[in-house]
């Protein structure tokens, strides 16, 4: 990320698709293309990873494995694995994902499409293997993890019969050989996902956009990683979580933020001289080109909760080996393309960490406008180069529903005095482009819906709320040829083209 360019940031469900959610489909591939015409050179996405409750992707039910809700069928029909015929009566429309039609229209596909792979896969299959090693190290668990959770759907793993959960040798061998085909309709699904996923990054590269990958710090208890590896986490006897994670009090949340997720035995994972992160990394940047990670100030010292607890209020700083950890990644990737979500409450200790290690930073203009705004980092006259910048991220408002829902009169105030101007609302998200434009940082990145001018209803993530998250998705008739000309000709006249 030397030198300056910029980038839009919109996830993969929410393209346009016919299929209830986006995915990795023509919708993808013209999105590409307009990031490329528009003079962007990245494009920036939440995690690919199967979220356990359907729609978080930073609740992920692996960290390594791609959600197949994000395959495409017209691919597949491409490919001769569908018929054109199957789609036609799959078709869910264009409005906001919903989990329950898409899963019942992709699954029907999926299966469909696994049949005719068994029975037609010829030269796929050596392909196939070959993906199935290369990946065994978690593909093996993901996949038998999927399998025994599609027999007892009910309830985590924690409620499967005991010897399937503490993964009796005996037990798991037994499962696998009377359900071989559901674990094997496992390992398919992400071979082919890879497959889709490769084929648009390569388009993607080719046209002179790299793709940022995001991975969250943490994984959600019910997944393959914690059942595979729980001796890497806190957990008590029972194998349930001693401690869950989450963030104290800050600006989302006057009681914190509570995730539910286990944390990490940092120690237990420093002995095994970090594989499982050093995996997770690798197999994120095979995914991505470059990768942020999420909630950073977690690699140097993490919020531990009590489990019980009903808020993040009564938890406490639990310090990582963060040093001992980057000399672990440095051994494999010299210079790791990485990415720091230091956002939030952060210590010098975390400033420190990101100095040293080279890590570009984020800061995020919507945060600038406060009491502190002339020292705030987040005012543009405090960038750095080496930082990456954005209007908002996929937790925030958008710029035109901050503006109408969230800022206060003062706010607004010291937005237009540093402005010097009182631009109209239909224009605002179009000037604060043009200031994150023109700052000294060599990185933009804007989330789609302010370069539409969207509104609140567009918003991805109202953080500690769970309901009508994870849900928005752009419009085919957003692509519109004006909006090309003008957001390439603020990229040129900016330098970032």
């Amino acid at each position: 990320m030397n030198g300056r360019g910029s980038g839009i940031l919109l996830h993969i469900t929410s393209l346009p698709s016919p299929f209830g959610i986006g995915d990795f489909g023509p919708a993808a591939y013209r999105f590409a293309e307009f990031l490329s015409e528009a003079g962007q050179g990245y494009w920036q996405i939440l995690p690919l990873s199967p979220p356990s409750d359907g729609y978080s992707p930073y609740q992920a039910r692996s960290a390594f494995a791609i959600n197949p809700l994000l395959a495409s069928p017209e691919i597949l029909a491409e490919e001769g694995l569908l018929d054109r015929s199957d789609l036609k009566p799959a078709r869910a429309g264009y409005g906001p994902f919903d989990l329950p039609v898409a899963s019942a229209l992709k699954e029907s596909l999926l299966q469909k499409a696994f049949e005719r792979f068994l029975n037609e896969g010829g030269l796929r299959r050596a392909d196939y293997l070959d993906y199935c090693a290369g990946n065994s190290g978690w593909l093996e668990d993901f996949a038998l993890f999927s399998a025994i959770k599609t027999l007892h759907p009910e309830g985590d793993w924690s409620s499967w019969p005991v010897p399937l959960r503490n993964r009796k040798p005996g037990a798991l061998e037994k499962f696998r050989t009377r359900n071989g085909g559901a674990v094997a309709y496992m390992n398919f699904l992400q071979f082919m996902l890879n497959s889709q996923w490769e084929r648009l990054k390569n388009f993607c590269n080719r046209h002179g956009v790299l793709i940022v990958g995001d991975v969250p710090y943490y994984v959600s208890y019910d997944s393959a990683d914690v059942w595979s590896h729980p001796g890497f986490f806190k957990l008590d006897r029972s194998r349930k979580p001693a401690f869950q994670a989450g963030v104290p009090p800050d600006y989302f949340s006057a009681t914190g933020q509570l995730w539910g997720n286990p944390v990490y035995d940092w120690e237990r994972l420093r002995e095994n001289r970090f594989s499982w992160w050093m995996d997770r990394l690798e197999r994120n940047l095979k995914l991505h080109d470059l990768v942020r990670i999420d909630h950073f100030r977690g690699m140097v010292a993490y919020w531990e909760v009590p489990a019980g607890e009903s808020t993040a209020v009564r938890g406490r700083w639990v310090e990582c080996p963060v040093r001992d950890f980057f000399r672990e990644v440095h051994k494999k990737i010299p210079l790791p393309p990485l990415i720091a979500e230091d956002l939030g409450m952060i210590t010098p200790d975390v400033r420190e960490i990101i100095r040293e290690l080279e890590i570009p930073g984020m800061r995020v203009l919507l945060f600038a406008f406060g009491e502190d705004m002339p020292e705030s980092p987040h005012i543009p006259h405090h960038y750095i180069r080496k930082t990456v910048v954005y209007t908002g991220t996929h937790d925030n408002n958008t710029v035109r529903g901050w503006f109408r829902r969230e800022a206060g009169p003062q706010e607004r105030k010291r937005l237009f005095a540093y402005l010097g101007a009182k631009p109209r609302l239909g224009e605002l998200h179009w000037v604060l482009i043009r200031v994150l434009m023109n700052s000294i940082s060599d990185t933009a990145i804007v989330p789609m819906q302010d370069v539409l001018g969207l509104s609140e209803e567009a918003r991805m993530n109202k953080p500690a709320t769970f309901a009508g998250n994870w849900r928005w998705r752009l419009r085919p008739e957003y692509f519109r040829p004006s909006l090309v000309r003008r957001l390439a000709e603020m990229t040129r006249l900016s330098g970032r083209a």
